[in-house]
């Protein structure tokens, strides 16, 4: 049996479907801080399943695949456990539900911090595996040299400065960043060492509103605030945090919706109609034709 397929010339072989808008890139991103300045701040937001992709995709620069989903999705204490191949399979899903935002993939925990060649080979697997664009690592100094092999390689690199959820450990929690002198001048000084490494944008996290601002000022490419500045070049949130879904979030997160409310309300009317067998009705089920 042969089957005749109609090739649709307007789209590409890559995506052979209707591309809405074009996708952005990674040089447009970094593109859009010029002289010091973004004149229109960059909006990101974390996505981690196909279905969330497509609802975020429109209204964002940046779709973050955060290895925040290991608390989100997973239930897991921290970041710590999530591992490539969670990240692959979820960032995978994001690129297949979006057509416009740059898809950014975490590297997780353990997976670049040994050697500059333990990092690319994660983030080659990563960017195989998934067709995202960019890859981010947390770290600052440390680090430089590292964004500097993978972005020489042709792996773009997002930074991640200030309250670094890989290192919870470390830093003995999740509080604020940047309020000794000590803490202030390292952050600043991660910011530039990622800078001039190469890494295409930085998110600044938790981090004293004027450490945030000096940072953003310190370097050409756009900072992410998330917890940080409005004076950043772009703000980043958690998607289910903004959206209600959690009745406790971080001090910086504002809840624009409660979904959690709207879901927990519509699955109780679901199971009262279950109970009283008024669902489904005729109109959910099928009849015989007459």
């Amino acid at each position: 049996m042969s089957t005749t397929f109609q090739l649709d010339t307007s789209t590409s072989r890559a995506h052979p479907t209707p591309q809405p808008m074009k996708r952005l890139t990674v040089p447009r991103i970094r593109a859009k801080k010029k002289d010091g300045v973004t004149e229109e701040p960059l909006v990101m937001l974390t996505a981690y399943t196909a279905r969330q992709a497509q609802l975020l995709d429109a209204h964002c620069d940046i779709l973050l695949v955060g290895d925040s989903l290991g608390q989100v999705i997973y239930g897991l204490d921290s970041t710590i456990p999530v591992s490539l191949e969670m990240m692959a399979n979820h960032g995978a899903a994001v690129v297949r539900g979006s057509y416009h935002s740059v898809v950014v993939v975490d590297m997780p925990f353990g997976s670049y911090e040994a050697s500059k060649e333990q990092a690319f080979e994660s983030a080659a697997f990563l960017l195989k595996q998934t067709g995202a664009a960019a890859v981010k690592l947390e770290g600052g100094e440390a680090m430089a040299e590292t964004v500097e092999f993978l972005n020489s390689r042709g792996i773009p690199v997002m930074g991640h400065v200030g309250l670094t959820p890989q290192a919870v450990n470390v830093l003995g929690g999740y509080m604020a960043r940047g309020r000794s002198d000590a803490e202030a001048d390292k952050i600043v000084s991660d910011a530039v060492a990622l800078d001039k490494a190469g890494a295409f944008a930085i998110v600044i996290e938790g981090v004293v509103e004027p450490i945030a601002i000096e940072a953003t000022q310190a370097v050409a490419c756009p900072t992410i605030g998330i917890g940080a500045s409005a004076q950043c070049d772009g703000q980043v949130l958690v998607t289910e945090d903004m959206l209600g879904m959690f009745e406790r979030v971080p001090r910086f997160v504002k809840k624009y919706e409660d979904i959690a409310s709207v879901i927990e309300k519509t699955v109780a009317s679901y199971a009262q109609e279950v109970r009283e067998r008024s669902f489904p009705s005729e109109d959910q089920t099928y009849q015989p034709k007459a």
